[in-house]
């Protein structure tokens, strides 16, 4: 996975709304980039209580204290969807778009049956989500897995996947995947840490400090993860199934060579506007 959104992921807001000022004087000082639109959202959470004076400023302390904003509200918005989350689970970024559009592209070519997709190192279960309801969208089915070593992102992602009929579970990568959809999958999505450990340092302290650290760190080049996924994927993937890794651009060489060395013909997603890179790979 990758740091925390930049300062150019502006939160989706609702536009009926006048942000408090002393709030939004309040956020600016904490350094929240786009105050106003933050000030506006928290409000809205709250709209409507009884307490809702006393709720606000609640939020509004944990959001000053350094809390990812999508943490506070309880939801993000990936892909259209709004995404539960919950305090310490990996937030999902928008890059991670680009992942889902395409994954979503190929269980849609699945004709005939439902797609098998399985979001692997899931977090929220945003992948998931997105596929699913892209692949509805156009007239289809899918056979969701998903699956997280993080007990409270496995929590999450049961509040969003299994009202849609996903199958959550927990466990380290492919282990506590269910053994019937082996060599079934059509679609394997992996949105998996790749920061180097000594980079963790670096990050945003909304990520650093507030997100799993199982979420965020690959190991001392960042793709201790990947290798296992890479190695092993080709055993869960169907004939011309795909494995999809989101990785950074300076990774993508070393990853799509990962892909190669796992038996899987391996091709390379960009998009700038996003700062996406996925890794494509197919079974032959």
């Amino acid at each position: 996975m990758q740091p925390h959104p930049s300062s150019d992921d502006r939160p989706t807001t609702p536009s009926t709304s006048e942000p408090d000022p002393v709030v939004v004087a309040r956020l600016r000082a904490a350094g929240c980039v786009f105050a106003e639109d933050e000030a506006v959202l928290l409000a809205a959470e709250v709209d409507g209580r009884a307490d809702a004076a006393t709720e606000l400023e609640h939020l509004v302390a944990r959001r000053v204290a350094g809390e990812p904003l999508e943490q506070v509200l309880g939801w993000a918005e990936f892909a259209g969807l709004r995404i539960v989350v919950e305090p310490g689970v990996f937030v999902p970024r928008r890059r991670t778009e680009l992942l889902a559009a395409e994954a979503t592209r190929l269980a849609s070519a699945v004709s005939g049956r439902p797609a098998v997709v399985v979001d692997l190192c899931c977090g929220a279960g945003a992948i998931g989500a997105a596929v699913a309801a892209g692949v509805a969208a156009a007239g289809g089915r899918v056979e969701l897995v998903a699956a997280d070593v993080d007990p409270a992102a496995v929590r999450a992602a049961r509040r969003n996947l299994e009202p849609i009929g996903g199958l959550v579970v927990e466990g380290d990568l492919f282990d506590p995947l269910p053994e019937e959809i082996r060599e079934r999958v059509d679609v394997l999505a992996v949105n998996a840490p790749y920061v180097p450990t000594a980079e963790i340092g670096l990050m945003p302290p909304e990520a650093r400090d507030h997100e799993a650290h199982v979420a965020l760190d690959g190991g001392d080049d960042g793709l201790d993860v990947h290798r296992r996924v890479a190695a092993s994927a080709a055993q869960w993937l169907a004939p011309g199934g795909h494995l999809l890794i989101e990785t950074s651009r300076g990774q993508a060489a070393r990853t799509t060579a990962l892909v190669e060395a796992g038996g899987l013909e391996a091709r390379v997603l960009r998009d700038d506007e996003l700062a996406a890179t996925v890794v494509v790979g197919r079974r032959r």
